[in-house]
């Protein structure tokens, strides 16, 4: 019979990271803010680390330079032999790795947040790596739980092929933090808000775990990657449908078999097709363009978290 109650070790070092892609502001701002003045992230007991992680593009305010920064925490990337010749983020991941990492050493970081917005109407999103991980879940519910009537919603991004191999992964907790919708480039007053909220109650929870608080048994709602969607595209591999306004801003609502998906420039709907509800994310989001994506489909799950307290209580 398993038990229903999990000690964990006391979490010590804490990395908030900004600027894993350089267009996005509020991660970029906040962070410079707290290398500044680190007063509202510091909690006792606990180091908390701000880091730019691409400084290159966040002084050209581009995503990336070479290749996406958060697409290359992979054994491959991660392995190669260190040269000029590298990519300028597969080097940047490989130092990223020895300040922070890796997950297994005494040394590592124990938590990361990672820092990003979206254009696409998300609202507050956490991201989630690891469904069976009972520390997360219970520091996901309390953010939710703190931040409500503000919806906060958790994307869990474990598949066996749609998994990236994200900045934060080296870390033994790795938290993707979403924010928007916000363009590229922009900095919005309420956006920046709400992130910061999120950080101030993730923080919290730390504190109060490592005080010796326990956590009772737990279940939060969460929206698992199914699939990703391209834009129709014509033969020439360019888009030949783009987002139907039915759709638009619709991130986290059902979306039904036949309702519109897409739209052509003669007018003709591109419906879903399955039998499946699906909850649409990241729709038409401008760094997706790329690797085309127009977003991606989720199922609906609930996951549930056994109590937790620190194993120094």
């Amino acid at each position: 019979m398993t038990s229903c109650h999990v000690t964990k070790d006391p979490i010590k070092k804490v990395a908030i990271f900004g600027g894993t892609h350089g267009n996005e502001l509020t991660g970029v701002f906040l962070v410079k803010h707290w290398l500044e003045n680190g007063t509202e992230i510091q909690r006792t007991g606990l180091e908390v680390k701000p880091f730019i992680t691409n400084p290159r593009a966040v002084k050209k305010c581009t995503r990336y330079i070479d290749c996406d920064l958060n697409r290359v925490f992979d054994p491959e990337n991660l392995g190669k032999t260190m040269s000029k010749d590298l990519p300028y983020e597969v080097r940047r991941a490989q130092e990223i790795k020895h300040l922070f990492g890796p997950k297994d050493n005494e040394d590592s970081y124990d938590i990361i947040f990672d820092l990003h917005n979206t254009t696409s109407n998300m609202g507050c999103t956490l991201i989630l790596e690891d469904s069976r991980n009972d520390f997360l879940i219970q520091m996901f519910h309390h953010i939710k739980t703190s931040l409500a009537p503000l919806p906060c919603y958790v994307y869990l991004i474990e598949h066996p092929s749609l998994k990236y191999a994200t900045t934060r992964s080296i870390a033994k907790y790795p938290v993707g933090i979403e924010v928007g919708p916000q363009p590229q480039g922009v900095l919005r007053a309420d956006i920046l808000d709400q992130m910061r909220k999120m950080i101030k109650n993730a923080l919290d929870f730390i504190h109060n775990f490592n005080e010796g608080k326990e956590f009772p048994p737990c279940a939060i709602e969460v929206y698992k990657i199914m699939e990703k969607v391209d834009y129709p595209r014509n033969e020439n591999g360019d888009i030949a449908a783009i987002i139907h306004p039915n759709l638009q801003d619709q991130d986290w609502k059902p979306l039904h078999p036949g309702d519109p998906v897409f739209l052509t420039l003669d007018g003709q709907i591109i419906p879903l097709g399955g039998d499946d509800t699906v909850y649409p994310v990241f729709v038409n989001e401008a760094a997706y363009y790329e690797k085309r994506e127009a977003f991606a489909k989720t199922t609906k799950l609930t996951l549930s978290a056994k109590s937790i307290r620190s194993s120094l209580h």
